[in-house]
C-alpha cells in the first residue's frame, strides 16, 4: 500500500501509515522500538478479527527462580489486544486498556511461545479481547482478558 495519498490540488503529500496498513513485518518493526522489542515480539498474523505472535523465552526473561517472568505474558496479552482493538477500531479513535487479567497457566524456561488474540465483545465505549498463549508443544502457558475502552475523542488522553 502507498504511503503517499492525492490531495485536491492534485499535489502529493506523505501521510502516516494507520495500523490498517501495517502488515505483520511492518508491525513488529513498529513495536519493537518499545517494550515488545524488549520482549522479542513477533507478529504474525494482524487482523481486527485476530492477532497471533510469537517469541523466544531467553534467560533475559527469567524472574530469579530461572522461569519466565509472568510480566512478559500479561505484555504479551495487552499487547495483541491493544493492537487488535486498534485495527477495528481504525480511524475512529484510540483504544486504552482499563483492565488486564492474566491467568499463568505454566511455567516456561525456554523455547518458543505463540500468543493468540480474538475479540469477545466490540462495542461503541468498549472492547474485550481473550489472548491464549501456548508453547511448542501446543500446551496452554496463559490465558488473559483485557477490557479496552473505545476513545473517539483522542484529545482527552493524558488529561
Amino acid at each position: 500500500m502507498s504511503d503517499i495519498q492525492n490531495t485536491s490540488s492534485n499535489q502529493h503529500e506523505e501521510r502516516t501509515p494507520t495500523m490498517q496498513d501495517l502488515d505483520p513485518a511492518k508491525m513488529t518493526e513498529l513495536c519493537a522500538k518499545g517494550f515488545d522489542g524488549a520482549i522479542g515480539l513477533e507478529y504474525i498474523e494482524v487482523s481486527a478479527d485476530k492477532v497471533r505472535a510469537r517469541w523466544d523465552v531467553t534467560p533475559n526473561l527469567h524472574q530469579p527462580a530461572g522461569i519466565m517472568h509472568g510480566g512478559v505474558l500479561c505484555s504479551v496479552v495487552e499487547s495483541l489486544a491493544s493492537i487488535g482493538a486498534s485495527v477495528w477500531l481504525g480511524d475512529r479513535g484510540h483504544v486504552v486498556g482499563v483492565n488486564n487479567n492474566t491467568d499463568f497457566l505454566r511455567a516456561s524456561r525456554q523455547g518458543t511461545l505463540h500468543a493468540e488474540a480474538r475479540p469477545v465483545h466490540r462495542g461503541r465505549t468498549q472492547q474485550i479481547w481473550q489472548v491464549d498463549i501456548t508453547d511448542e508443544a501446543g500446551k496452554h502457558v496463559a490465558q488473559g482478558k483485557v477490557r479496552l475502552a473505545n476513545i473517539v475523542d483522542t484529545g482527552i488522553l493524558g488529561q
